[in-house]
């Protein structure tokens, strides 16, 4: 598995994570080789793609509450060492700031974890005319919201901004994983892998990338 070498290689490494239904079976597997006792979190750093603006850490939709969940509180990472978007910040100029300078700071990202959105977004950098460098705030798209309803209670619930790391921030990781799950995803895969690179398809900038592996389901990888 990529991720459980990346730690064995480099106990301190700074892994960058990812939030969505398609990372929580990565997740489960390395939760299962720690308690197995083949791997060790205790040295690792962690840096968040993203988190909705308005949520604090201990709302059940809010990404922190997932990473705690699915990760966080089953392998020995101190919580010392994770770290995710503020959602709460009073301002935004200065919360993305702040966000770039820790990633920074820890020497930037050995290995960011990706999925893809049905749009193409990769963290939460929707279609847009230009590529967004840094960590910034975003209004949502409306088809990310649909798709996000499902963690919520009803759609007006869902958070229509939130912070995210910039594409710029993004590619300067080291490596970087990208995952994909069912048939869904086969038509932007194939957009964001062998189609023209455009801030349209914010996936498609991967393909500069100089270290991407990409590991999907025989249905998202159809048309590849």
């Amino acid at each position: 598995m990529i991720i459980a070498s990346q730690v064995t290689l480099k106990p301190d490494s700074v892994l960058g994570l990812a939030t969505g239904s398609t990372p929580i079976g990565t997740y489960d597997e390395l939760v299962e080789l720690y308690a197995r006792g083949k791997l060790d979190f205790s040295e690792i750093k962690t840096v968040n793609l993203d988190e909705y603006k308005g949520l604090d850490r201990e709302n059940e939709q809010s990404y922190f509450y997932f990473m705690k969940k699915h990760l966080f509180e089953r392998v020995n990472i101190p919580l010392a060492s994770v770290h995710i978007p503020d959602g709460t910040a009073a301002e935004d100029e200065r919360e993305c700031a702040r966000y770039e300078q820790i990633i920074h700071d820890l020497g930037g990202i050995d290995l960011q974890l990706l999925g893809i959105g049905h749009n193409g977004h990769i963290g939460f950098n929707e279609p847009e005319d230009v590529y967004e460098r840094k960590t910034h705030c975003v209004e949502l798209s409306e088809r990310t919201i649909e798709a996000n309803k499902r963690f919520f209670a009803s759609e007006e619930a869902v958070p229509r901004y939130a912070y995210t790391m910039g594409i710029g921030t993004i590619m300067q990781a080291k490596k970087i994983l990208l995952l994909a799950s069912g048939e869904e995803k086969a038509p932007i895969m194939k957009q964001a892998l062998l189609g023209p690179i455009t801030p349209k398809v914010p996936a498609s900038v991967l393909q500069l990338h100089p270290d991407v592996t990409i590991v999907g389901d025989e249905a998202a990888l159809s048309l590849l």
